[in-house]
């Protein structure tokens, strides 16, 4: 008898843990496509996070598996964070190394952290993105772990609606 009390609490547990974890593994919202970008929405239990988001048009060298790559812009309200441009690579990237940002023959750099890369401050982060809003291409180059430099080309095309959208969704 008590052995199957055990094996019901045990079960009850496991059901309740699991479910949980299926609340949490929610996936974004698509508030719209704008061209070559969408926007998104997602409530977490941080607060809600809203982002535009695109894939590259081309990926260099083109014998290598990238996994997923995506250019975000982010906003989450509940951190004080708006409009903060960053790369997800499917790989990790050079440990202290940097990924060079150009928008049609603009410069930006970025710092890497495993599969990502970010804008080191907030000033920055923001001429980033009125770049992007102004160009038509954006050329990303890194290198991942293995020493392997990989460059990603992006359309800009929609960029500036994405982020609106994403930003107005935040509010």
């Amino acid at each position: 008898m008590e052995m199957m009390q055990a094996r019901t609490l045990v079960t009850a547990g496991l059901v309740l843990v699991l479910s949980g974890m299926t609340a949490a593994a929610q996936t974004p919202t698509l508030l719209k496509q704008h061209n070559d970008w969408a926007a998104y929405s997602h409530a977490s239990g941080g607060g809600k996070v809203c982002f535009a988001l695109t894939k590259p048009t081309q990926m260099l060298p083109g014998d290598r598996n990238h996994g997923e790559v995506f250019f975000f812009v982010s906003t989450r309200p509940g951190e004080g964070v708006s409009n903060e441009p960053s790369l997800q690579v499917g790989y990790p990237l050079k440990e202290g190394s940097n990924v060079s940002v150009d928008i049609d023959g603009r410069a930006f750099s970025m710092f890497t952290k495993n599969d990502g890369a970010w804008v080191e401050n907030a000033a920055t982060e923001q001429q980033l993105v009125a770049a992007m809003k102004a160009g038509r291409q954006m050329t990303v180059k890194g290198e991942s772990s293995r020493g392997t430099g990989t460059t990603y080309t992006f359309s800009l095309s929609g960029v500036t609606a994405a982020i609106d959208t994403a930003s107005q969704a935040c509010r």
